[in-house]
C-alpha cells in the first residue's frame, strides 16, 4: 500500500484552476481500483492519497500523470508500507509481510 502525500508548489489559486481536471483523474484511479481514499491536507497546502498495489514503479507512473504533477503545481511523496492491521472495510487490503 502507499501513501501518496501531495504537497503544492505552486499559489492555491493555480492548484484551483487544475482542480476540476485533477478530480476526474482522481475518479479514474478509483474506478480502477488503485485509489482507497483521498482529501486535503489542512491547513490547505497539499492532499493525501491512500493507494493499493506492490509496484511503486506503477505508482509513480500514475502520479506522473495527475494534471497537478502535469502542470508543475504539486510534488509527490511517496512512501510504501505494508497494511498487516486494517478496519474490517478495509480486510481485502490486508497485507502479510514479506518473507525474509
Amino acid at each position: 500500500m502507499f501513501i501518496l502525500d501531495l504537497t503544492y508548489t505552486a499559489p492555491i489559486e493555480r492548484v484551483d484552476e487544475l482542480l476540476a481536471e485533477h478530480v476526474v483523474w482522481l475518479n479514474g484511479q478509483y474506478e480502477a481500483g488503485v485509489f482507497i481514499a483521498s482529501g486535503r491536507k489542512e491547513p490547505r497546502e497539499g492532499g493525501i492519497i491512500l493507494a493499493v498495489g506492490d509496484d511503486r514503479a506503477a505508482i509513480e507512473k500514475i502520479t506522473a500523470t495527475d494534471p497537478f504533477s502535469v502542470n508543475g503545481v504539486c510534488a509527490y511523496r511517496i512512501t510504501e508500507f505494508y497494511a498487516t492491521k486494517v478496519a474490517p472495510e478495509l480486510a481485502p487490503f490486508r497485507q502479510e509481510l514479506p518473507a525474509v
